[in-house]
């Protein structure tokens, strides 16, 4: 499986023609953040070719920490399972925290699959009052 997605594939032979297609696990890393990071802020129902595409609005949700902590783990892991092939035994796991109670922290963990190589990969989530979602490694 490609390390990069297609559109990120082209762009790169467009700015390096001579690149070689070996397999690059901190490029496919990269590639994820980026993909989860936009498929995280997608609100279901706003991508007309796929309705079930993106995550609900969870700024409902935070009115109703803690009981809403499970709903949020089990959305994010079904949207990640069904549109980041490239990650598989996906696990999301709250992460109280003490020092900012406006934002919610999430674990993910994965495999990714690269070239030939499995990799255990983890990323940090955080929901904050607006509903947006940041990942990063």
């Amino acid at each position: 499986m490609p390390e990069e997605r297609l559109l990120e594939r082209l762009r790169s032979r467009t700015r390096d023609p001579g690149r070689r297609s070996r397999s690059d696990l901190h490029r496919a890393v990269d590639s994820v953040l980026s993909h989860l990071q936009r498929i995280l802020n997608t609100h279901v129902g706003s991508v007309p070719i796929a309705a079930d595409f993106g995550v609900p609005d969870f700024t409902d949700a935070l009115r109703t920490y803690p009981d809403s902590v499970r709903e949020i783990e089990r959305a994010l892991r079904q949207m990640i399972q069904k549109y980041e092939p490239r990650l598989s035994a996906v696990r999301v796991q709250f992460l109280p925290a003490d020092e900012d109670l406006l934002t919610l922290r999430f674990q993910i963990s994965a495999q990714l699959l690269s070239g030939n190589q499995r990799q255990s990969v983890s990323f940090e989530s955080r929901l904050d009052t607006d509903g947006r979602i940041e990942v990063k490694r």
